[in-house]
Protein backbone atom coordinates (compact mmCIF):
# COMPACT_ATOMS: atom_id res chain seq x y z
CA UNK A 1 0.00 0.00 0.00
CA UNK A 2 1.23 3.44 -0.79
CA UNK A 3 2.26 5.90 1.71
CA UNK A 4 -0.40 8.45 3.32
CA UNK A 5 0.27 12.03 3.80
CA UNK A 6 -1.03 12.12 6.65
CA UNK A 7 1.22 10.74 9.89
CA UNK A 8 -1.21 8.83 11.86
CA UNK A 9 -2.74 6.82 8.63
CA UNK A 10 1.19 6.50 7.88
CA UNK A 11 1.75 4.54 11.57
CA UNK A 12 -1.62 2.54 11.14
CA UNK A 13 -0.65 1.15 8.46
CA UNK A 14 3.10 0.17 9.22
CA UNK A 15 2.26 -0.82 13.31
CA UNK A 16 -0.76 -3.32 11.39
CA UNK A 17 -3.82 -1.57 12.87
CA UNK A 18 -5.47 -1.08 8.82
CA UNK A 19 -8.26 -3.43 8.24
CA UNK A 20 -10.59 -1.78 6.29
CA UNK A 21 -11.75 2.32 5.75
CA UNK A 22 -14.92 3.56 4.27
CA UNK A 23 -12.81 6.20 2.15
CA UNK A 24 -8.83 5.88 2.92
CA UNK A 25 -7.99 8.40 0.48
CA UNK A 26 -10.77 10.95 1.80
CA UNK A 27 -9.74 10.01 5.40
CA UNK A 28 -5.72 11.17 5.04
CA UNK A 29 -6.87 14.09 3.42
CA UNK A 30 -8.99 15.12 6.10
CA UNK A 31 -6.17 13.81 8.78
CA UNK A 32 -3.73 16.11 6.85
CA UNK A 33 -5.51 18.81 6.44
CA UNK A 34 -5.93 19.23 9.75
CA UNK A 35 -2.24 18.07 10.86
CA UNK A 36 -1.22 21.04 8.26
CA UNK A 37 -3.41 23.61 9.85
CA UNK A 38 -3.30 22.84 13.36
CA UNK A 39 -6.32 21.88 13.84
CA UNK A 40 -7.18 18.49 15.65
CA UNK A 41 -9.08 16.21 13.42
CA UNK A 42 -11.74 14.26 15.69
CA UNK A 43 -12.78 10.68 16.34
CA UNK A 44 -14.39 8.50 18.43
CA UNK A 45 -14.39 4.66 19.82
CA UNK A 46 -17.74 3.55 21.42
CA UNK A 47 -17.31 1.00 24.29
CA UNK A 48 -20.36 -0.71 26.12
CA UNK A 49 -20.18 -1.20 29.75
CA UNK A 50 -21.05 -4.70 29.91
CA UNK A 51 -18.12 -5.60 31.91
CA UNK A 52 -16.74 -2.80 34.53
CA UNK A 53 -12.78 -2.84 32.59
CA UNK A 54 -11.81 -3.64 29.39
CA UNK A 55 -9.24 -6.49 28.74
CA UNK A 56 -6.54 -6.97 26.43
CA UNK A 57 -8.98 -7.74 23.66
CA UNK A 58 -10.30 -4.23 23.48
CA UNK A 59 -7.08 -2.58 23.40
CA UNK A 60 -6.13 -2.65 19.84
CA UNK A 61 -8.84 0.44 19.00
CA UNK A 62 -8.02 2.21 22.04
CA UNK A 63 -4.18 2.15 21.09
CA UNK A 64 -5.24 3.46 18.12
CA UNK A 65 -7.06 6.31 19.74
CA UNK A 66 -3.60 6.66 21.74
CA UNK A 67 -1.43 7.27 18.01
CA UNK A 68 -4.46 9.27 16.94
CA UNK A 69 -4.42 11.77 19.88
CA UNK A 70 -0.17 11.98 19.84
CA UNK A 71 -0.83 12.70 16.15
CA UNK A 72 -1.97 16.03 17.40
CA UNK A 73 -6.23 14.84 16.99
CA UNK A 74 -9.14 14.99 19.51
CA UNK A 75 -10.01 11.32 20.96
CA UNK A 76 -13.64 11.20 22.42
CA UNK A 77 -14.38 7.59 24.27
CA UNK A 78 -18.42 6.58 24.10
CA UNK A 79 -19.59 4.50 26.68
CA UNK A 80 -22.88 2.88 25.72
CA UNK A 81 -25.21 3.42 29.10
CA UNK A 82 -27.80 3.77 26.14
CA UNK A 83 -27.35 0.94 24.05
CA UNK A 84 -25.62 -1.36 27.19
CA UNK A 85 -29.55 -1.84 27.74
CA UNK A 86 -29.80 -3.59 24.02
CA UNK A 87 -26.83 -5.46 23.70
CA UNK A 88 -24.12 -5.49 20.42
CA UNK A 89 -25.54 -8.66 18.57
CA UNK A 90 -22.16 -8.64 16.63
CA UNK A 91 -20.71 -11.84 17.02
CA UNK A 92 -23.43 -13.34 19.49
CA UNK A 93 -25.70 -16.34 19.56
CA UNK A 94 -28.10 -14.59 21.88
CA UNK A 95 -29.64 -11.86 23.75
CA UNK A 96 -27.28 -10.63 26.21
CA UNK A 97 -28.27 -10.07 29.58
CA UNK A 98 -30.45 -7.24 30.84
CA UNK A 99 -28.24 -4.97 33.09
CA UNK A 100 -29.82 -3.17 35.85
CA UNK A 101 -29.04 0.65 37.13
CA UNK A 102 -26.20 0.24 39.16
CA UNK A 103 -24.56 -2.24 37.66
CA UNK A 104 -24.77 0.19 34.10
CA UNK A 105 -23.19 2.76 36.54
CA UNK A 106 -20.73 0.75 37.94
CA UNK A 107 -19.23 -0.72 34.45
CA UNK A 108 -19.05 3.27 33.39
CA UNK A 109 -16.65 3.71 36.08
CA UNK A 110 -14.33 0.87 35.43
CA UNK A 111 -14.42 1.55 32.00
CA UNK A 112 -13.32 5.34 32.77
CA UNK A 113 -10.64 4.04 34.33
CA UNK A 114 -9.56 1.72 31.88
CA UNK A 115 -9.44 4.70 29.06
CA UNK A 116 -7.42 6.48 31.58
CA UNK A 117 -4.62 4.40 30.95
CA UNK A 118 -4.41 5.16 27.30
CA UNK A 119 -5.44 8.63 26.39
CA UNK A 120 -5.02 11.96 28.28
CA UNK A 121 -7.78 13.43 29.07
CA UNK A 122 -5.90 16.75 30.70
CA UNK A 123 -3.88 17.97 27.70
CA UNK A 124 -4.60 21.13 26.33
CA UNK A 125 -6.39 21.58 22.46
CA UNK A 126 -6.74 17.99 22.05
CA UNK A 127 -7.73 16.43 25.20
CA UNK A 128 -9.76 13.56 24.87
CA UNK A 129 -13.50 13.27 26.19
CA UNK A 130 -15.80 10.87 27.92
CA UNK A 131 -18.99 11.12 26.70
CA UNK A 132 -22.29 8.52 27.72
CA UNK A 133 -25.14 7.93 24.52
CA UNK A 134 -27.44 7.68 27.63
CA UNK A 135 -27.74 11.76 27.37
CA UNK A 136 -29.23 12.12 24.35
CA UNK A 137 -31.18 9.17 24.46
CA UNK A 138 -32.84 9.21 27.45
CA UNK A 139 -35.44 11.34 26.23
CA UNK A 140 -35.85 10.65 23.07
CA UNK A 141 -39.40 10.52 21.61
CA UNK A 142 -39.96 7.41 19.87
CA UNK A 143 -42.17 8.46 16.69
CA UNK A 144 -39.52 11.28 16.19
CA UNK A 145 -36.58 8.91 16.16
CA UNK A 146 -38.75 6.90 13.62
CA UNK A 147 -39.67 9.40 11.43
CA UNK A 148 -36.25 11.31 11.52
CA UNK A 149 -34.00 8.55 11.44
CA UNK A 150 -35.99 5.14 10.78
CA UNK A 151 -36.84 6.41 7.19
CA UNK A 152 -32.67 6.74 6.30
CA UNK A 153 -32.66 2.68 6.89
CA UNK A 154 -33.66 0.27 4.08
CA UNK A 155 -35.06 -3.13 6.05
CA UNK A 156 -33.34 -4.77 2.56
CA UNK A 157 -29.88 -3.78 3.59
CA UNK A 158 -29.84 -4.11 7.34
CA UNK A 159 -30.69 -8.15 6.73
CA UNK A 160 -27.35 -7.67 4.41
CA UNK A 161 -25.54 -7.40 7.81
CA UNK A 162 -23.34 -9.66 9.55
CA UNK A 163 -24.65 -9.63 13.02
CA UNK A 164 -27.68 -10.12 11.57
CA UNK A 165 -27.27 -12.05 8.72
CA UNK A 166 -25.16 -14.91 10.54
CA UNK A 167 -27.66 -14.89 13.06
CA UNK A 168 -30.55 -15.72 10.45
CA UNK A 169 -28.94 -18.22 8.36
CA UNK A 170 -28.00 -20.14 12.06
CA UNK A 171 -31.90 -20.16 12.44
CA UNK A 172 -30.97 -18.12 15.47
CA UNK A 173 -33.77 -15.56 17.07
CA UNK A 174 -33.00 -12.15 16.82
CA UNK A 175 -35.22 -9.65 18.75
CA UNK A 176 -36.91 -6.46 17.34
CA UNK A 177 -34.49 -4.93 20.08
CA UNK A 178 -31.39 -6.16 19.26
CA UNK A 179 -32.13 -5.20 15.17
CA UNK A 180 -32.03 -1.62 16.12
CA UNK A 181 -29.06 -1.72 17.64
CA UNK A 182 -26.99 -0.96 14.27
CA UNK A 183 -29.62 2.96 14.40
CA UNK A 184 -28.62 3.48 17.60
CA UNK A 185 -24.96 3.28 16.99
CA UNK A 186 -25.58 5.04 13.72
CA UNK A 187 -27.40 8.46 15.48
CA UNK A 188 -24.42 8.13 18.24
CA UNK A 189 -22.14 9.07 15.06
CA UNK A 190 -24.10 12.07 13.68
CA UNK A 191 -24.67 13.11 17.25
CA UNK A 192 -20.82 13.24 17.48
CA UNK A 193 -20.34 15.13 14.61
CA UNK A 194 -23.15 17.57 15.57
CA UNK A 195 -21.77 18.49 19.16
CA UNK A 196 -18.20 18.12 18.85
CA UNK A 197 -17.63 17.75 15.04
CA UNK A 198 -16.54 14.24 14.82
CA UNK A 199 -15.71 12.86 11.25
CA UNK A 200 -14.16 9.20 12.37
CA UNK A 201 -14.86 6.16 14.32
CA UNK A 202 -12.84 3.69 14.85
CA UNK A 203 -13.28 -0.13 15.86
CA UNK A 204 -12.94 -3.61 15.63
CA UNK A 205 -13.18 -4.99 12.27
CA UNK A 206 -16.51 -6.61 13.70
CA UNK A 207 -17.72 -3.58 14.00
CA UNK A 208 -17.98 -2.64 10.26
CA UNK A 209 -21.83 -3.08 9.74
CA UNK A 210 -22.63 -0.51 12.90
CA UNK A 211 -19.64 2.15 11.60
CA UNK A 212 -21.33 2.11 8.22
CA UNK A 213 -24.62 2.04 9.48
CA UNK A 214 -23.47 5.77 11.08
CA UNK A 215 -21.79 7.34 7.77
CA UNK A 216 -24.49 5.88 5.98
CA UNK A 217 -26.94 7.69 7.78
CA UNK A 218 -24.58 11.12 8.23
CA UNK A 219 -24.66 11.15 4.61
CA UNK A 220 -28.71 10.47 3.71
CA UNK A 221 -29.67 12.69 6.68
CA UNK A 222 -26.94 15.25 7.19
CA UNK A 223 -25.12 15.45 3.94
CA UNK A 224 -21.83 14.78 5.75
CA UNK A 225 -18.71 12.66 4.85
CA UNK A 226 -18.22 10.58 8.01
CA UNK A 227 -15.47 8.32 8.02
CA UNK A 228 -15.18 4.88 9.19
CA UNK A 229 -11.74 3.17 9.99
CA UNK A 230 -11.64 -0.35 11.53
CA UNK A 231 -8.24 -2.29 12.96
CA UNK A 232 -8.50 -6.27 12.68
CA UNK A 233 -9.60 -8.63 15.55
CA UNK A 234 -6.34 -9.68 17.14
CA UNK A 235 -5.34 -13.81 16.84
CA UNK A 236 -2.67 -15.75 17.90
CA UNK A 237 -0.65 -17.78 15.09
CA UNK A 238 -3.63 -20.74 16.25
CA UNK A 239 -6.00 -18.61 14.92
CA UNK A 240 -7.36 -18.04 18.55
CA UNK A 241 -8.61 -13.87 19.44
CA UNK A 242 -6.04 -12.60 22.06
CA UNK A 243 -6.38 -11.44 25.15
CA UNK A 244 -8.13 -14.43 27.09
CA UNK A 245 -5.69 -16.44 29.42
CA UNK A 246 -6.67 -20.00 30.01
CA UNK A 247 -10.13 -18.98 29.82
CA UNK A 248 -9.90 -15.87 31.53
CA UNK A 249 -10.28 -12.16 30.48
CA UNK A 250 -6.69 -10.34 30.47
CA UNK A 251 -8.21 -7.04 32.36
CA UNK A 252 -7.15 -3.50 32.46
CA UNK A 253 -7.81 -2.28 35.87
CA UNK A 254 -5.38 -3.62 38.98
CA UNK A 255 -8.56 -5.10 40.86
CA UNK A 256 -9.62 -7.02 38.91
CA UNK A 257 -5.53 -8.42 37.80
CA UNK A 258 -2.01 -7.83 39.30
CA UNK A 259 0.07 -5.61 37.20
CA UNK A 260 2.47 -9.10 37.66
CA UNK A 261 -0.28 -10.75 35.95
CA UNK A 262 -0.71 -8.43 32.82
CA UNK A 263 2.80 -8.60 32.74
CA UNK A 264 3.19 -12.69 32.74
CA UNK A 265 0.43 -12.72 29.98
CA UNK A 266 3.10 -10.54 27.88
CA UNK A 267 5.82 -12.50 28.92
CA UNK A 268 4.33 -15.55 27.61
CA UNK A 269 3.23 -14.89 24.15
CA UNK A 270 4.03 -17.01 21.59
CA UNK A 271 7.03 -16.42 19.63
CA UNK A 272 5.27 -15.83 16.25
CA UNK A 273 3.38 -12.99 18.10
CA UNK A 274 6.46 -11.11 19.46
CA UNK A 275 6.31 -8.62 16.13
CA UNK A 276 2.35 -8.16 16.02
CA UNK A 277 1.99 -7.57 19.80
CA UNK A 278 5.19 -4.78 19.81
CA UNK A 279 3.43 -2.98 17.29
CA UNK A 280 0.12 -3.14 18.82
CA UNK A 281 0.67 -2.81 22.31
CA UNK A 282 3.63 -0.69 22.80
CA UNK A 283 5.02 2.75 22.03
CA UNK A 284 8.40 1.69 20.78
CA UNK A 285 9.63 3.04 17.20
CA UNK A 286 9.15 0.66 14.64
CA UNK A 287 12.78 0.19 14.19
CA UNK A 288 13.52 -0.96 17.10
CA UNK A 289 10.37 -3.77 16.85
CA UNK A 290 11.75 -4.25 13.46
CA UNK A 291 15.19 -5.11 15.50
CA UNK A 292 13.56 -7.09 18.00
CA UNK A 293 11.20 -9.38 16.01
CA UNK A 294 13.63 -11.26 14.35
CA UNK A 295 15.41 -12.18 17.35
CA UNK A 296 16.41 -16.12 17.47
CA UNK A 297 16.63 -19.02 20.65
CA UNK A 298 17.27 -17.42 23.49
CA UNK A 299 17.25 -14.01 22.68
CA UNK A 300 13.83 -13.84 21.77
CA UNK A 301 12.91 -14.22 25.62
CA UNK A 302 14.95 -10.78 25.79
CA UNK A 303 12.21 -9.36 23.21
CA UNK A 304 9.49 -10.80 25.17
CA UNK A 305 10.36 -9.40 28.47
CA UNK A 306 10.78 -6.07 26.66
CA UNK A 307 7.31 -6.08 25.23
CA UNK A 308 6.00 -7.46 28.78
CA UNK A 309 7.70 -3.70 30.23
CA UNK A 310 6.17 -1.56 27.60
CA UNK A 311 2.84 -3.20 27.08
CA UNK A 312 2.50 -2.74 31.47
CA UNK A 313 3.79 0.20 31.59
CA UNK A 314 1.35 2.39 28.95
CA UNK A 315 -1.76 0.38 30.79
CA UNK A 316 -0.11 0.09 34.76
CA UNK A 317 2.58 2.54 34.49
CA UNK A 318 6.18 2.65 34.80
CA UNK A 319 6.76 1.73 38.95
CA UNK A 320 3.98 -1.27 38.40
CA UNK A 321 6.00 -2.22 34.86
CA UNK A 322 9.36 -2.40 37.25
CA UNK A 323 7.84 -3.96 40.30
CA UNK A 324 6.56 -6.72 38.29
CA UNK A 325 10.07 -7.02 36.07
CA UNK A 326 11.42 -7.71 39.39
CA UNK A 327 9.14 -10.24 40.79
CA UNK A 328 9.40 -12.29 37.42
CA UNK A 329 13.41 -11.95 37.68
CA UNK A 330 12.92 -13.31 41.41
CA UNK A 331 10.71 -16.19 40.66
CA UNK A 332 12.12 -17.20 37.12
CA UNK A 333 15.80 -16.23 37.37
CA UNK A 334 16.60 -16.17 40.83
CA UNK A 335 14.17 -19.10 42.54
CA UNK A 336 12.83 -16.84 44.45
CA UNK A 337 9.24 -15.40 45.41
CA UNK A 338 8.62 -11.76 44.85
CA UNK A 339 6.35 -9.10 46.40
CA UNK A 340 3.72 -8.41 43.63
CA UNK A 341 2.80 -12.33 43.64
CA UNK A 342 -0.77 -12.92 45.23
CA UNK A 343 -0.87 -13.71 48.91
CA UNK A 344 -3.50 -15.86 50.66
CA UNK A 345 -3.78 -15.11 54.19
CA UNK A 346 -4.32 -18.39 55.98
CA UNK A 347 -3.21 -19.99 59.61
CA UNK A 348 -0.85 -22.04 59.02
CA UNK A 349 -0.60 -23.35 62.44
CA UNK A 350 -3.98 -25.50 62.05
CA UNK A 351 -3.16 -25.41 58.58
CA UNK A 352 -4.79 -25.34 55.11
CA UNK A 353 -5.95 -27.95 52.57
CA UNK A 354 -4.12 -28.00 49.40
CA UNK A 355 -7.46 -27.94 47.82
CA UNK A 356 -8.56 -24.89 49.50
CA UNK A 357 -5.46 -22.83 49.34
CA UNK A 358 -5.26 -23.44 45.32
CA UNK A 359 -8.91 -22.27 45.20
CA UNK A 360 -9.05 -19.36 47.91
CA UNK A 361 -6.06 -18.37 45.75
CA UNK A 362 -7.84 -17.85 42.93
CA UNK A 363 -6.05 -20.64 40.56
CA UNK A 364 -8.60 -23.20 40.21
CA UNK A 365 -12.26 -22.25 39.99
CA UNK A 366 -13.24 -26.00 42.18
CA UNK A 367 -11.64 -27.79 43.99
CA UNK A 368 -12.41 -30.71 40.97
CA UNK A 369 -10.55 -29.17 39.04
CA UNK A 370 -7.19 -28.69 41.69
CA UNK A 371 -8.07 -32.55 42.06
CA UNK A 372 -7.36 -33.00 38.23
CA UNK A 373 -4.14 -30.74 37.71
CA UNK A 374 -2.82 -32.67 41.05
CA UNK A 375 -3.07 -35.97 39.13
CA UNK A 376 -1.45 -34.27 35.97
CA UNK A 377 1.41 -33.22 38.02
CA UNK A 378 0.38 -29.65 37.26
CA UNK A 379 0.48 -28.02 40.67
CA UNK A 380 3.44 -27.36 43.45
CA UNK A 381 4.50 -25.90 46.55
CA UNK A 382 7.98 -24.26 47.28
CA UNK A 383 8.74 -25.98 43.53
CA UNK A 384 8.08 -29.61 44.79
CA UNK A 385 5.00 -31.54 42.72
CA UNK A 386 2.20 -31.71 44.79
CA UNK A 387 0.94 -35.77 44.49
CA UNK A 388 -1.43 -36.09 47.39
CA UNK A 389 -4.91 -34.14 47.34
CA UNK A 390 -5.27 -34.62 50.67
CA UNK A 391 -1.92 -32.64 51.90
CA UNK A 392 -2.24 -30.18 54.14
CA UNK A 393 0.22 -26.93 54.35
CA UNK A 394 1.14 -25.87 57.44
CA UNK A 395 3.93 -24.35 59.17
CA UNK A 396 6.43 -27.15 58.34
CA UNK A 397 6.31 -25.56 54.66
CA UNK A 398 7.01 -22.37 55.51
CA UNK A 399 10.58 -20.93 54.28
CA UNK A 400 11.43 -17.36 54.58
CA UNK A 401 8.20 -16.33 56.72
CA UNK A 402 5.46 -18.21 53.32
CA UNK A 403 4.82 -20.39 50.92
CA UNK A 404 4.90 -20.57 47.10
CA UNK A 405 2.52 -22.27 45.70
CA UNK A 406 2.14 -22.70 41.66
CA UNK A 407 -0.28 -23.61 39.08
CA UNK A 408 2.09 -24.40 36.06
CA UNK A 409 4.75 -22.51 35.05
CA UNK A 410 2.79 -19.10 35.03
CA UNK A 411 0.76 -19.09 38.14
CA UNK A 412 2.53 -18.60 41.56
CA UNK A 413 1.49 -17.02 44.86
CA UNK A 414 2.15 -16.91 48.06
CA UNK A 415 0.69 -17.88 51.78
CA UNK A 416 1.32 -16.51 54.85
Amino acid sequence: MEKCKSQFLNIMLERGFYNQCTNLEGFDNYLFECEKSGKPAVGYLGSDPTADSLHVGHIVPVMMLRWFQMCGHKPIMLVGGATARIGDPSGKDKLRPFLDEQTLAHNIEGLKKSFRRFVNFDSSKNSAEMVDNWDWFKDINYLAFLRDIGTCYSVNHMLTMDSVRTRLEREQPMSFLEFNYQLLQGYDFCVLHQRYGCRAQMAGSDQWGNITSGTELGRRRYDVELFGFTCPILTDSAGKKMGKSEGNAVWINEEKLSAYDYYQYFRNVGDAEIGKCLRIFTDLPISEVNRLEVLKDKEINEAKKILAFEATKICRGEAEAKAAQETAIKVFEQGSSGDELPVLKADLNAGISVLDAFLQIGFVESKGEARRLIKQGGLKINDKTVTDENYKISKADVIDGQVKISQGKKKHGLIA
